[in-house]
């Protein structure tokens, strides 16, 4: 019977070398795959005729191939999540790499989710913008009412930063469920980014027009984004869209 499983490890003369693909780090990682469950037995055989670090290794992690839904998966799915992700391969199944991010990967593909990519932007706010922030979050906080949500209009230019700004005034105002509707879907993309890959919004998660649905009962920050024509709209018998059920639950 096979076991499919993924590994990783790295050796005693790669642990330490620096990453040269634009990131910050140091380590190379191997990941590979074998199907005869024991993962050390493939490392061994791989060492003793290719790997160039010698007998000296070290195995990071040992994870089933298998999906959700019952399906093997290979090494070659893992290092397309890792690549997509930004990580840099080298040559054959090497990486520049952390343990963790190969088990991200791993768990994205077994899950059958795109994996988080890096979060590479750490700039701060600008005067224009920090000022934006601060005179929306006083109105808001001064104009609290159920019954009569308060409104901003931001007099917001090209290059302004609007969607970076946005998400810095959800931030501070610790919301943690927001819905971004716009008649332009074209622009998905810039509000994906700017939340997915700033390190300010560590932790925080984005749904998309082809995302899976997200857990609603999850604690941790959620952005919806989604076009008017598509959330205002209903099916034939004039109810929400089945697709739309859980957006109007959240």
């Amino acid at each position: 019977m096979k076991h499919p499983k993924i590994y990783a490890y790295t050796t005693g003369q790669y642990k330490k070398q620096k990453w040269s693909g634009g990131r910050d780090g140091v380590g190379l990682v191997k990941v590979g795959y074998t199907e005869l469950g024991d993962a050390e037995a493939r490392v061994k055989q791989a060492q003793g005729v290719k790997a160039p670090g010698g007998p000296d290794y070290s195995i990071l992690l040992v994870e089933s191939a298998i999906t959700e839904d019952g399906q093997a998966f290979s090494d070659h799915a893992v290092h397309k999540a890792l690549q997509k992700a930004g990580v840099t391969r080298l040559d054959g199944e090497w990486f520049e790499a952390t343990k963790d991010e190969v088990l991200a990967a791993v768990q994205a593909v077994r899950a059958g989710v795109e994996v988080a990519p890096p979060r590479s932007q750490n700039f701060g706010m600008r005067p224009e913008q920090r000022r934006a922030v601060k005179q929306t979050a006083k109105y808001f906080d001064s104009h609290a009412d159920a019954d009569h949500p308060p409104q901003f209009l931001w007099n917001a230019k090209m290059r302004f930063g609007k969607t970076f700004t946005a998400y810095q005034l959800a931030k501070k105002m610790g919301w943690t469920r927001v819905l971004v509707l716009t008649y332009k879907p074209a622009v998905e993309k810039a509000w994906r980014d700017d939340l997915l890959l700033h390190k300010d919004f560590e932790g925080w998660r984005f749904k998309g027009k082809t995302d899976p649905e997200p857990d609603a009962d999850e604690a941790a920050p959620l952005v919806w984004f989604a076009s008017f024509q598509d959330v205002l709209g209903t099916d034939e018998d004039g109810n929400i869209k089945a697709k739309n059920e859980v957006l109007h639950i959240i």
